[in-house]
């Protein structure tokens, strides 16, 4: 009985440098294009937030604003980071910590980006009213 062509073979399977030339090697230029891409994003959006209009008053405002930008003007070379790490390294799953560095940066994006949404000296509860 044998099985069906869906289910492959009941042999070892080929490695990817065992199969057509050049397998592994696309794959590499499709992941550093992919770099490439992310490298390119993340230059207009760093082009983009210079140009931002918005300017902190106080000091911590402006920390803030800085670690915000830094952040998100970061996704995209961390991103791209993980792509050309991922085509040069010879054991990606050596590269399986890198992951940490995208959400690190997502986690300070949403923290500053929740922290610049408040109000600048909400009143107590307790305060008289102005006027």
């Amino acid at each position: 009985m044998t099985a069906p062509p869906f289910l492959g073979s009941a042999g070892p399977s080929p490695t990817p440098s065992a199969g057509a030339s050049g397998g592994a090697h696309g794959l590499a230029i499709v992941e550093l294009a992919a770099a490439a891409v992310f490298v390119t994003l993340g230059i207009r959006s760093l082009v983009r937030w210079l140009r931002s209009d918005y300017r902190p008053e106080e000091p911590g405002e402006r920390v803030l604003y800085a670690l915000h930008v830094t952040a998100r003007v970061g996704m995209w070379f961390a991103f791209a980071g993980f792509f050309a790490g991922y085509a040069l390294v010879d054991e990606p799953q050596s590269f399986r910590g890198y992951v940490l560095v995208p959400l690190a940066l997502a986690a300070i994006q949403l923290l500053t980006g929740v922290l610049l949404g408040l109000e600048p000296n909400p009143k107590p509860p307790d305060a008289p009213p102005d006027g």
